[in-house]
């Protein structure tokens, strides 16, 4: 058999070790991010038509509406509902700004990397930033 030290290490082999230390650049987590963030809002898309439906047909199913943030709809309470609603706040606005980022940087062709990774955060921090003005306005001044 032969020794460790005594085999070489081939030009492009990864080995594990490596590929556990990569640290992702922002970029990376506002793709990835924007990938989630549409998964979400196709999951909940059912939540967003009873909504919608549910809000806007008349005055009765609108109370029936209100109440779900307030009561909670049959067995699951008002604090999931509120989780649900904020889990589609987020996932738009992460999906928005991601989008918007994206545009910009194809119609002004700026592609280098101190932009991506500006951008990026930017992206991310305005996501963010409106989600918890959001989160507030739903949880606490509802």
């Amino acid at each position: 058999m032969a020794d460790a030290k005594a085999i070489k290490k081939r030009p492009g082999q990864m080995r594990l070790i490596d590929a556990t230390q990569y640290r992702l650049p922002p970029a990376g987590w506002v793709s990835i991010l924007h990938r989630i963030s549409g998964l979400v809002l196709i999951i909940l898309m059912p939540f967003v038509i009873w909504m919608f439906d549910t809000s806007v047909t008349d005055e009765v199913s609108f109370d029936q509406f209100r109440n779900a943030f307030i009561a909670g709809i049959g067995f699951v309470p008002a604090f999931i509902v509120k989780l649900a609603a904020l889990a589609l706040i987020w996932s738009f606005l992460q999906h928005f700004c991601a989008g918007v980022r994206h545009l910009y940087m194809d119609f002004t062709h700026t592609v280098d990397k101190e932009f991506g990774r500006v951008s990026a955060l930017v992206a991310i921090g305005v996501a963010v930033a409106l989600t918890l003005v959001f989160a507030y306005k739903l949880f606490i001044g509802y």
